[in-house]
């Protein structure tokens, strides 16, 4: 285990990272692992994805469970939290990072299409903040993962960005309805990150070229909104609520040319 993550030691906490087989929950699962969090992930089809995880958090020194659940059939969402809390007999943390979506513009999309999106990206991460909240019962740490699309219109991102937009209310209520608790509840808001994501977009290219136009000149890692996110769940943080941390390397602040 990393010493030198001591100051925001995570050490014996138990952490729920959803969709973590790959991408910004890949990130934040190994993050919060060399903190000193145990670990327990879901994933939705990618086996020998979530065994890489699993098999990388388990060398850093820490214990790890990975679940196969599809966190948009909400009937599989108390049995992922009945799993974790059998095997570590507590929860700490819970991270929010599972999502989909179809890139569709408005009259291309269906009915279809948005009860998918809206079921994985919103609803799904108010249960699992219900269940986990049962289980931290001496307080914790909530944190949802959005994305810039819920307040800038981006290109083919009219289902996502309205469910992260949602995501963003629904932190806030979170927020406020589980702070007498000691669960302290945020979001983090990523910029353009190089994730396996951006092969589902039609206008990926776009994108990636976007990616560095912003004031630091450097592109958003997935390591970047890890670190962000294992401090919004450290003691540190505890007076930081219901609010949406964005990490873009300044882009919001100034206008892409």
């Amino acid at each position: 285990m990393n010493s030198s993550y001591s100051e925001h030691s995570l050490q014996g906490k138990v952490a729920i990272v959803t969709g973590a087989s790959r991408g910004i929950g890949r990130a934040v699962a190994l993050e919060l692992a060399n903190r000193g969090a145990n670990i327990g992930f879901n994933y939705l089809r990618s086996h020998e994805a979530a065994s890489d995880t699993q098999r990388d958090i388990e060398n850093i020194g820490v214990r790890c469970i990975k679940v196969q659940a599809h966190l948009g059939d909400s009937s599989k969402i108390p049995p992922l939290f009945d799993q974790v809390y059998q095997e570590f007999g507590r929860l700490d943390i819970l991270v929010n990072n599972a999502a989909s979506g179809v890139q569709k513009t408005l009259e291309q999309l269906d009915e279809k299409h948005w009860d998918w999106t809206m079921d994985i990206n919103a609803k799904a991460p108010w249960l699992c903040s219900k269940e986990a909240a049962k289980l931290m019962t001496s307080g914790g740490y909530i944190v949802n993962i959005t994305s810039e699309g819920s307040r800038t219109v981006l290109p083919y991102y009219f289902s996502v960005g309205t469910s992260k937009a949602a995501l963003e209310a629904i932190t806030r209520y979170l927020a406020v309805e589980l702070a007498p608790k000691g669960i302290v509840v945020n979001a983090v808001s990523g910029g353009y990150v190089a994730t396996d994501a951006l092969e589902h977009f039609p206008n990926k290219e776009e994108m990636l070229s976007n990616a560095k136009r912003n004031p630091s000149k450097k592109m958003v890692t997935q390591e970047d909104i890890a670190k962000v996110v294992a401090f919004l769940c450290s003691k540190d943080a505890k007076m930081i609520l219901g609010q949406i941390v964005v990490v873009d390397g300044g882009a919001t602040l100034a206008q892409l040319e």
